[in-house]
């Protein structure tokens, strides 16, 4: 068991992992340049000053990974080091040009965020049911690869190792190009009509959800991951071109979307295992308190277990369309179960 943590930087994944220790009782110290922000980290974690921290978690911006290597490892070279980087290549470079030995040091990644960032919006709840990367170099110290992995594992996350060089272009396809692309969707809406923003749905609104992320943060990862995500803008500006000359022949538009429905299909499903292919039940209900805690009220008796739900409702709508993703066959008896107590359930579909 770790004994000790000391987690620099006090940011969103810095103090999601300082609540998460302080929850299972393990002392943790927050540190942060910004004072504000590590009193508030402090606070959250209930953290404590640790001399000799036996891990110490390196939670900074790329940009300030040397600095604080040279600065933690003169004042702790017993510790055992990670990263949490969203690159992997680059904070392994600065290490071999540093004074810590790779023998002590450990990269890793949580594939785990929020598009919010900061103390504040950490959750110690982060890492549960996540893959957690590690790729540690042939110099690593077994031991410090064992306590890093019992720290994921203690998060409720997995660890799963990879080659430094494949987890970049891993994410820069998974990760980086997506939150590209969802950020130059949302650049496009500056000059556009309030009153047809207005008239948004889930499918702009769930595009460009992590445009909301925090530039300063993703300046310094597409720009030291540049060499992998080039090549994919390059592919995708080609399949653009595809788009923009299939534009007058519907079967050529029918084929890209089949390949794009088939491409999302492949996307593994909840905690990584396959993906489901789920029952929807809709149900209409009247909009007054309770309708939502009342069906999984019923959902609690009949025993089935809802996977996913999705609510439309309009304001001044004096109902609103509930639909739950079960199983087929859990989705058969809510179905039967609502609609012979008096719900208004509609016929199930996939």
């Amino acid at each position: 068991m770790v004994r000790s943590v000391r987690i620099v930087g006090s940011g969103l994944i810095g103090t999601s992992i300082g609540l998460a220790l302080a929850a299972r009782n393990i002392p943790v110290e927050m540190c942060d340049v910004d004072s504000s922000n590590q009193a508030l980290a402090q606070d959250l974690t209930g953290g404590v000053s640790i001399a000799d921290p036996e891990l110490i978690i390196l939670a900074t911006p790329l940009q300030a990974l040397s600095a604080v290597i040279e600065s933690q490892y003169r004042l702790n070279p017993n510790s055992t080091f990670m990263d949490v980087c969203s690159v992997k290549v680059e904070p392994i470079r600065k290490v071999e040009e540093s004074t810590l030995p790779l023998a002590s040091f450990v990269p890793t990644h949580p594939m785990a965020g929020r598009e919010v960032g900061g103390a504040q919006s950490a959750r110690g709840d982060l890492f549960q049911s996540r893959s957690w990367i590690i790729t540690p170099t042939p110099q690593a110290n077994p031991q410090s690869i064992a306590a890093v992995r019992e720290l994921i594992e203690l998060l409720g996350a997995t660890p799963v190792q990879l080659d430094p060089a494949v987890h970049d272009a891993a994410v820069a396809k998974i990760s980086h190009l997506p939150q590209i692309l969802s950020t130059l969707l949302a650049s496009s809406l500056h000059g556009t009509s309030s009153a047809w923003l207005d008239l948004a749905g889930s499918g702009l609104r769930d595009t460009v959800r992590i445009a909301e992320s925090d530039e300063k943060l993703w300046k310094e990862i597409i720009h030291s991951n540049s060499g992998e995500i080039k090549g994919l803008l390059m592919n995708l500006q080609s399949d653009l071109a595809r788009m923009i000359d299939a534009l007058d022949d519907e079967e050529k538009i029918s084929a890209i979307f089949t390949r794009g429905r088939e491409g999302k299909a492949l996307i593994p499903g909840k905690h990584g295992g396959k993906a489901r292919e789920y029952t929807y039940v809709p149900i209409v209900i009247d909009d007054k308190p309770g309708q939502l805690g009342a069906i999984f009220n019923e959902c609690a008796v009949m025993s089935v277990n809802v996977e996913d739900l999705a609510i439309e409702h309009s304001p001044g709508q004096l109902n609103a369309l509930i639909t739950l993703a079960l199983s087929a066959e859990d989705a058969e008896k809510l179905s039967n179960h609502l609609s012979t107590i008096g719900w208004n359930v509609h016929p199930i579909h996939k």
